[in-house]
């Protein structure tokens, strides 16, 4: 297991605000959408091995599982209650997930273990060093020719998305994703072919959703 004495975040900042955290992206940030568009940009393929990174409750990854039933799913979070959920949501829906509690950057598994990485609206918990070193960990464990895909918050696109991202710009970790931080940090990780693949208005804020590859001729 990962080092866990770090600084974390949990879902919606406070444990006490975990029950609400699955209400809140289903009816404020466009959940099913976003989701649905980041499941069908990774193109995962039969026995691809496939991590969620800061799963949380698991809903990204139980679709993910059940969208890809020969793919090997795994979860990880360093949150224990949130895990908790998502394995019971895994259960319900009768698919296999690894469950891992961890920290995204002080990743427990192998170089070139994974061929897909998605991370759903964790990265904007992470200050910058944190963002560098997740990315790194990330290149680390992905096969040459994997693909790392975010969902996130973004960089406004228009006056009106900027005057509503003007309250989650006041969390300092959130502010690099609404700088368009994110493909720059990505670029410094050691990661190409770096696109926004697709922009979302939310009642938070502007989403933005990447991809990112790790080049196949890189050394193993």
């Amino acid at each position: 297991m990962a080092d866990m004495t770090g600084p974390y975040i949990p879902a919606l900042r406070f444990r006490l605000l975990t029950p609400l955290y699955d209400p809140l992206l289903k009816w404020g940030l466009q959940e099913e959408r976003f989701k649905q568009q980041l499941i069908a940009q990774a193109e995962i393929g039969p026995h691809m091995q496939v991590l969620d990174l800061g799963c949380g409750t698991g809903t990204l990854t139980v679709l993910l599982a059940r969208a890809h039933s020969q793919a090997g799913l795994h979860g990880l979070d360093g949150d224990s209650a949130v895990l908790a959920i998502a394995a019971a949501k895994a259960r319900h829906s009768g698919v296999h997930i690894t469950w891992t509690q961890g920290l995204s950057h002080a990743l427990p598994y192998p170089n070139n273990t994974f061929q897909r990485v998605t991370a759903s609206l964790m990265v904007h918990h992470l200050n910058r060093d944190q963002k560098r070193r997740t990315f790194r960990e990330v290149w680390r464990v992905l096969s040459p020719g994997g693909e790392l895909h975010i969902a996130d918050f973004g960089p406004p696109h228009s006056l009106v998305t900027g005057w509503m991202s003007r309250i989650i710009r006041r969390l300092e970790e959130t502010a690099d994703n609404l700088d368009g931080l994110l493909p720059f940090l990505l670029a410094e990780s050691g990661f190409a072919e770096i696109v926004e693949t697709g922009y979302l208005t939310s009642i938070v804020g502007p989403l933005s959703l990447y991809r990112a590859v790790k080049a196949p001729n890189v050394g193993r």
